[in-house]
């Protein structure tokens, strides 16, 4: 957990587990950026004016081994200030529907962007294009010009108290989750058919014994993120697979082995 958000302050206390909880594998910070940045085509681009003044714009992007692909004419403001700085960082938000902003994922990528040329330049218009389909309207216009975001420096931020950073090269080489982008249908099912089910979950594995509810948030290739409510107040935790899985195929039956075994005395 990385250190740059200073004191807690009178932030309210979180319930502690009451029971022993088993360990559960996580994403790593840059996985989590990966996923984020595979979960949309949009974010905010911050820039620097002339003058060094910070410029936030609204962008589209496509993605290369995990570098954004922006497409952005040189009429707009933020083409002009990468054209003479190239330093830049991409705000980006996971997707997914909470009622509180805040507790959604979300990533800054910082960095230098550069213009590619060559294979490099067919590969990074073809990652656009993909992502952007309107692109091919105005991709090749003379004041349009392709950028590559080289990431030197991830920030990734999972909601209330989860937050780590990464080095560009621990984001390169790491890939998005197969399952977390897909199974926001599978978490409605888990969540109105199953709650009984999690609620185990979260007293046998979670180490929260006195739940009273317990609601899925997440799911990935490692396990599940559960929201849970006792008479202590709310709480999260985690209940991880037997083994990881590798598409979003497999996440029933992981689910019904994690059911299985909250419920095996």
């Amino acid at each position: 957990m990385a250190l740059d958000h200073g004191d807690s302050g009178d932030a309210p206390s979180v319930p502690p587990p009451l029971g022993a909880f088993e360990p559960a594998r996580r994403m790593s910070a840059a996985e989590e950026a990966r996923t984020v940045a595979a979960s949309t085509n949009t974010g905010t681009l911050a820039s620097l004016t002339v003058e060094g003044d910070p410029w936030a714009s609204y962008v589209t992007y496509g993605l290369l081994g995990g570098s954004p692909v922006l497409c952005v004419s040189n009429i707009a403001e933020h083409g002009r200030n990468l054209d003479h700085d190239p330093r830049a960082s991409l705000s980006v938000v996971s997707p997914a529907s909470v009622t509180d902003p805040l507790a959604t994922s979300r990533i800054t990528l910082a960095g230098v962007v550069q213009r590619p040329s060559g294979d490099e330049m067919a590969a990074a218009r073809h990652a656009h294009l993909s992502a952007v389909s309107a692109a091919k309207y105005y991709i090749d216009y003379s004041d349009f010009s392709v950028w590559i975001l080289r990431v030197d420096r991830v920030r990734w931020v999972g909601g209330y108290g989860r937050m780590d950073s990464a080095l560009g090269e621990d984001y390169a080489s790491a890939t998005e989750d197969p399952v977390a982008t897909q199974a926001a249908g599978a978490l409605t099912h888990l969540n109105q058919d199953h709650s009984e089910s999690l609620l185990a979950m979260a007293r046998a594995i979670g180490g929260y014994p006195d739940a009273t509810e317990s609601t899925v948030m997440s799911a990935d290739r490692y396990g599940l993120d559960l929201a849970v409510l006792t008479p202590r107040g709310k709480a999260t935790t985690r209940v991880a697979y037997a083994a990881p899985i590798t598409a979003l195929a497999d996440l029933r039956a992981a689910t019904v082995e994690l059911a299985h075994r909250a419920r095996t005395p």
